[in-house]
């Protein structure tokens, strides 16, 4: 399908480099979107390449809702490929069947829309940036309009809009878009039409069997494959907070050590500092008693030498 190709195909051709700056350029969050081009086109206009600093210069910057579906493509592209092909399914279906057979996948139109306007929310809150209430609407309804309409299916799988994309006002459930119409068949000739009307209403509700099985079938892959990623996102998210949990024990304990430690050092140098005083007071001791000790022996010496001289 186009929409699918699109960006495969731009890729594929000539002027890969500059492709791949524009792809980067509108997953760059919009605060930063024109110093990021203006680097980008220096850079090329720098390698020589004139006319890719040119097209990049001519980047429109995106507005935060268009940049947020152009994040969710780029960072979900399975889920991003199962909704595009979940739209055309839907516009195959919305062609031919009444609103009552309809009115399932529309539930789950809802349901899917609203599951990816989450997911782009979170991408854009882990890339810095809280979406408004406005601006989820405006992401939603982009959301919607790639569903409703191939040429804005086309335009999100390009991963380069710039302005968030409006639904068609006239696709309803139970209804054709009049662009889409089928051509207003002659009545039958008399003596063929019983026989050719009757095959045709049944062709016609077979056919429609079919398209709604094949939309219902790709909704429901696609809520499914949504479910997993919502589980494994909230599996993700309670890992996070059991890390976060451990980091913040870890943190306390290491804080009580750096206290304790504090306190170990402090006594450390108040018991060195004892030491050094019992050390200088052992040596002036040692000292005493040395001179102690040789006055007694002079003393003993002289009561030697008077007793010998008495004698």
């Amino acid at each position: 399908m186009g929409e699918l190709n699109a960006r495969k195909n731009r890729q594929d051709g000539a002027g890969g480099d500059v492709e791949t700056a524009l792809d980067d350029l509108y997953t760059t969050p919009p605060s930063d979107f024109v110093a990021r081009r203006e680097t980008l086109a220096a850079a090329a206009k720098a390698d020589g390449r004139a006319e890719d600093a040119r097209r990049i210069h001519a980047a429109r910057r995106p507005t935060l809702a268009a940049w947020a579906a152009n994040l969710l493509l780029r960072s979900l592209p399975e889920e991003s490929r199962q909704f595009l092909e979940l739209g055309q399914a839907l516009r195959e279906a919305y062609r031919t069947l009444d609103a009552d057979g309809l009115r399932d996948l529309s539930a789950q139109r809802r349901r899917i829309v609203s599951a990816l306007s989450r997911q782009a929310v979170q991408l854009a809150h882990e890339a810095g940036h809280r979406l408004s209430d406005p601006v989820q609407q405006d992401l939603e309804a982009t959301l919607r309009a790639v569903l409703a309409d191939h040429d804005a299916a086309d335009e999100w799988a390009g991963g380069r809009l710039a302005t968030a994309l409006t639904p068609p006002s006239d696709f309803r459930p139970g209804t054709t878009p009049p662009a889409e119409r089928p051509p207003a068949r002659s009545r039958p000739a008399p003596a063929t039409g019983a026989r050719a009307a009757k095959d045709e209403l049944a062709e016609r509700r077979r056919a429609r069997q079919e398209r709604l099985a094949r939309a219902r079938e790709a909704a429901e892959a696609a809520e499914r494959h949504l479910n997993e990623e919502r589980a494994r996102q909230a599996e993700a998210d309670a890992g996070l907070r059991r890390a976060r949990e451990r980091t913040e024990q870890a943190r306390e304990r290491m804080s009580a050590a750096e206290e304790h430690l504090r306190g170990t050092r402090e006594e450390y140098r108040r018991a060195e500092k004892d030491q050094r005083e019992a050390e200088r007071l052992s040596r002036s001791a040692a000292e005493v008693l040395a001179q102690a000790e040789r006055e007694a022996h002079e003393r003993a010496q002289r009561v030697r030498r008077m007793q010998t001289d008495t004698e």
